[in-house]
């Protein structure tokens, strides 16, 4: 058995988080900065690092009643999602000052506050939000639409539009994955001294 396959050691043993949280920076670096149109098509929760996941990428269709939520401070307050003790949102609390005024962002990521697809389609945080029934044809139908486009002019104008998220990124991505590793080791060091 390998020493990181369990959730505790890959968060709070140094090679393990740093294997955890180097993939979860690449992961959203990659997607910024990929010419490549990315269609995120969401069909149930999207919770912390799946929020982000979705919010990098280019176009968001996700089905009416999907969750979005930063679950990283809401301790036992996110149905299915509880957590024994809050934490900085370092994968999750990037991109949200992007999309949100500071102060909505924040009261999303302190408070942990849900939303719903519909909601975040109605505040044109997210492309669309379709019951299910709907959401394979309108992801074909997108996709379909971008694959007739000049393939050269379609990545120059993601790579434009991305800057200012690709800036984002490099400016605050370090920092936040390595304040979320410290307030894991200190969750940590507290179960310890029980």
């Amino acid at each position: 058995a390998s020493p990181l396959g369990s959730r505790n050691v890959r968060l709070t043993y140094p090679p393990g988080a740093w294997l955890t949280f180097t993939g979860i920076i690449r992961c959203l670096q990659a997607m910024a900065e990929i010419e490549k149109p990315i269609v995120a098509k969401v069909n149930g929760d999207a919770v912390s690092f799946g929020q982000s996941v979705a919010l990098a990428s280019d176009i968001i269709v996700a089905v009416e009643d999907a969750r979005f939520v930063d679950q990283h401070l809401g301790m036992d307050e996110v149905e299915g999602y509880e957590t024994e003790f809050g934490i900085v949102p370092g994968d999750g609390g990037i991109l949200l000052p992007l999309f949100m005024s500071p102060v909505k962002a924040k009261e999303c990521l302190m408070l942990a506050k849900t939303y719903t697809a519909r909601d975040l389609a109605q505040m044109g945080l997210i492309n669309y939000a379709v019951p299910a029934s709907e959401l394979d044809a309108k992801v074909a139908d997108i996709v379909s639409r971008l694959l007739r486009r000049s393939a050269y002019a379609l990545a120059w104008t993601k790579r434009v539009a991305n800057r200012r998220l690709a800036e984002q990124l490099n400016l605050s991505m370090d920092a936040a994955a390595a304040y979320e590793m410290v307030t894991l080791l200190q969750a940590e060091d507290r179960k310890t001294l029980e």
